[in-house]
């Protein structure tokens, strides 16, 4: 579980991943095109412009949290002096290819396929730390299941050109609460009363 700062830590986290993955292999596989990973806002998009020519660029942008169905009931404190559950959530990433070259938006697409087909997971070698993630954390990485029509309503949003794009869930992302303060012993007062005797 982690702090306020998982969710950003997550796109942080995957973005420096497939970098150093993409820079090693490219390192092997000299035909392999310059590339660049970066996570983006909706902002971001819309005022992306194409990659100067020979460029490509992985843009991953996060389009939608949701709290996560299984376990949006476990946990969930049954007396106020409690500690509360943690909030569960997944995130779902758009990951869009940009260049000049079909070649290119081709290789890097198949790349990106293979790589998180092979290792499906973020864990605690590749997790940032400003998550405060423990040591057994990890966050797994599925592909997700979107319709042409639901794949073209979030292009339409955006207003970029559509871009050839991969849809992943990362789940579960668990976010603690802050530090809960111990309730205090219930405190209970006893009174008693005094009924008066009637004189004889």
């Amino acid at each position: 579980m982690a702090n306020i700062a998982a969710i950003r830590s997550v796109g942080i986290s995957l973005q420096r991943y497939l970098q150093r993955a993409y820079d090693a292999y490219r390192v092997d596989h000299g035909a392999m095109p310059a590339c660049t990973f970066s996570v983006v806002s909706s902002g971001d998009l819309q005022g992306q412009d194409d990659p100067a020519e020979g460029g490509t660029q992985v843009l991953i942008f996060l389009y939608r949290v949701n709290i996560d169905a299984h376990l949006r009931n476990s946990g969930r404190q049954a007396r106020p002096e409690m500690r509360p559950a943690p909030v569960s959530v997944d995130l779902h990433f758009l990951i869009t290819f940009w260049t000049d070259s079909a070649d290119n938006e081709h290789l890097v697409l198949a790349w990106t396929l293979r790589q998180l087909h092979n290792t499906p997971i973020l864990d605690a070698t590749t997790l940032e730390i400003d998550g405060g993630w423990a040591a057994d954390d990890i966050v797994q990485l599925i592909p997700a299941e979107l319709s042409n029509e639901d794949l073209m309503r979030i292009w339409d949003a955006l207003q970029p050109s559509y871009r050839l794009s991969l849809a992943y869930i990362a789940r579960v992302v668990r976010i603690d609460p802050d530090e809960f303060a111990e309730a205090g012993p219930v405190v209970a007062s006893r009174f008693s009363y005094a009924i008066p005797q009637e004189r004889p």
